[in-house]
């Protein structure tokens, strides 16, 4: 078994020369049904929110953006309720410079980039992908060379060049190698 990543924006093309035979997976926002699913915008529901005990999101974007704190706005609720893939995005133009992701709705501490993709993004899109889409990694692992198409190809946790990509977090996870959660220092 074969499982790839490849930018969305590639030319079939370019993709079948790349990869000849393998199957071609739009696993982003804007895939099909059901592989748009996998996506960290699906609003799922019922998504634990890393500490904040009892609550849940709808959607894995919903908790990033949620905790993300700006130089002139901190925390925002409303995210976690989004059901719609549309409006979750909060940016740097708006809010200014972001000054990490803060341990909760009422927590004391900001993490910074590295250690908030490892306690707050890789549990809960770990938690969507053996909670909420099992089937459709277990669909992926069943396949013999698969292409998984995503906006960004970075799955490098450690890399802040760029977001990370949930098709590589796809792979990672189905080829046992998920990336290590906890703090960044720890490792």
């Amino acid at each position: 078994m074969s499982i790839h990543v490849a930018g969305r924006r590639r030319a079939t093309a370019s993709l079948t020369a790349a990869f000849p035979g393998a199957e071609v997976v739009d696993v982003t926002s804007k895939g099909p049904e059901p592989w748009v699913r996998l996506s960290p915008f699906y609003p799922h529901g019922g998504i634990p929110v890393p500490y904040c005990q009892g609550v849940t999101s709808q959607s894995v974007e919903g908790i990033w953006q949620a905790l993300k704190v700006f130089e002139d706005c901190d925390v925002d609720p409303a995210k976690l309720r989004i059901t719609t893939m549309k409006g979750l995005k909060r940016t740097v133009r708006r809010f200014g410079p972001v000054q990490g992701h803060r341990t909760g709705l009422q927590g004391d501490r900001l993490l910074p980039y590295e250690t908030a993709r490892r306690r707050i993004y890789l549990p809960a899109y770990r938690w969507v992908l053996e909670h909420r889409v099992a089937d459709l990694v277990e669909r992926i692992r069943a396949m013999k060379d698969v292409v998984l198409l995503d906006y960004t190809t970075n799955g490098d946790v450690t890399d802040p060049a760029g977001p990370l990509s949930h098709a590589a977090l796809v792979r990672l996870h189905i080829e046992g190698r998920w990336p290590r959660e906890g703090d960044a220092d720890a490792l």
